[in-house]
């Protein structure tokens, strides 16, 4: 990893994430009334409570509308919340307002274009490598995981990692 990496990594404070293509693996899969259902890893929730165990806030901006995001976000105890979002600067730029952080305090974690506009702010920016190569040629980091499939545990892991603070975490669950 490089050191350049994890200096940026070491300085977030809010960590950003987006859902389609990263929480989820990006397919969208309508049930018989419409809905379009989503699947998440566990592990990925788990590295989300760590981080905030760790003392660093989670959000989540997403252009699609969900109930089931919602309901997944709640679960997880994830303080911000934005959905249907196409104008994810904008929503960012409320975002950092409600949370009193500055763009250099933020990570955020997206696939596709829609999420430049923050990736390219925020302190620390990662992808996944099944997200758009306009996305992956500009982030920070590219997970070795794709979306939907750990790739925010991999992120999590990586800041806790960087902020020397992963190994008393897993320490605490070999006792």
């Amino acid at each position: 990893m490089p050191d350049k990496t994890f200096s940026k990594a070491r300085q977030v404070k809010l960590m950003i994430f987006d859902v389609d293509g990263v929480l989820t693996d990006g397919k969208l899969v309508f049930g018989p009334d419409g809905e379009a259902l989503k699947i998440f890893h566990v592990l990925d929730g788990h590295g989300i409570r760590l981080l905030q165990q760790a003392g660093i806030q989670t959000a989540i901006i997403s252009a699609r509308k969900s109930d089931m995001v919602v309901r997944r976000a709640e679960d997880l105890g994830i303080a911000y919340i934005q959905l249907g979002i196409q104008d994810k600067l904008s929503a960012f730029t409320a975002l950092l307002g409600k949370s009193g952080m500055t763009a250099a305090d933020c990570g955020y974690i997206g696939d596709d274009v829609i999420d430049l506009p923050v990736l390219t702010r925020v302190g620390f920016s990662a992808s996944v490598p099944n997200g758009h190569i306009e996305v992956r040629s500009r982030v920070d980091y590219v997970t070795e995981t794709t979306g939907g499939n750990g790739a925010v545990r991999e992120i999590c892991d990586l800041i806790l990692q960087a902020q020397e603070k992963y190994t008393r975490i897993m320490e605490s669950y070999l006792k």
